[in-house]
Formats: structure tokens, C-alpha cells, sequence
């Protein structure tokens, strides 16, 4: 199997391609923490639901070894358009690589993620990410 995924792609190109391709899915790999207490994507707009499958345990932070298993049963398919989110881009970078290894995709990074990376005053949401793209997300 080719192990390179499709590429990194930025939150509102993700959007575009939700709109646009009824097989194109949304898997947030953050932790069930982050997903309850930051927020997560809202693609309700779009007809879709957000599959949450953790990249890694919480609070161990190891890899999750059923990551796979539990995104087969949220519904990924081969075949379909895989775009991946995480906090900064990092966890869903891997997961985007180990999907496309696995044979699923094409599987794109979302560049930026949720929150984005740190600003100079450490605090995320300022410089890129979802949340900053102004696309639609839930908290709670």
C-alpha cells in the first residue's frame, strides 16, 4: 500500500468538499475531552454527522489500537474522501497516513486543525485553525 496521503488541506477547502461530495466524511481524532469541552466541527448544515475516533487514549495519550476498528464502525468506507481534524494538525497527520496505509481514502489532513497552533502568548484560536476560519462548531 501507498503510505502518502492526499495532502493537507485548509478547513474551508474541507467545508467546500462536504458540501460538494456526498461520500466526503469528517473524522475528528482529538480525545473525547477536547470533544467535549473545546467543541466540535457542526457539519449539521450539511446533512452530515462529525465521526469522532481518537488518534490516542486519554490520559495515557498512546495510540489508540482500535482507532481503525471504531472508524469502520462510525461508518468509513474505502473508497471515500477521508478529511481528518485534531487540535493543531499533528494527531490527524498520522491518522490521515495510517488510514491511507490502511487503504481507505484518499485521506487529507486539515491544516491548522480546530484551534490551530499557539500564538506568541501561547493561546490557541488566534492564528488558523477551524474555529478562526469562522465555520460552524458546537460546544457541549
Amino acid at each position: 500500500m501507498m503510505s502518502d496521503y492526499a495532502g493537507d488541506v485548509s478547513p474551508k477547502e474541507t467545508w467546500a468538499a462536504l458540501k460538494n461530495d456526498p461520500a466526503a466524511i469528517l473524522i475528528d481524532v482529538r480525545t473525547p475531552a477536547e470533544w467535549a469541552y473545546v467543541g466540535l466541527p457542526d457539519v449539521a448544515s450539511l446533512g452530515k454527522l462529525v465521526l469522532t475516533v481518537a488518534w490516542q487514549t486519554w490520559p495515557e495519550g498512546q495510540q489508540n489500537p482500535a482507532f481503525l476498528a471504531e472508524a469502520r464502525e462510525q461508518g468509513l468506507k474505502p473508497g471515500q474522501p477521508v478529511y481528518l481534524l485534531c487540535r493543531s494538525g499533528v494527531r490527524s497527520l498520522a491518522a490521515a497516513k495510517a488510514l491511507t496505509e490502511a487503504g481507505y481514502g484518499p485521506c487529507y489532513n486539515i491544516a491548522g486543525g480546530f484551534e490551530g497552533p499557539l500564538d506568541p502568548t501561547r493561546h490557541r484560536g488566534t492564528l488558523a485553525g477551524w474555529k478562526v476560519e469562522g465555520l460552524p462548531w458546537r460546544q457541549g
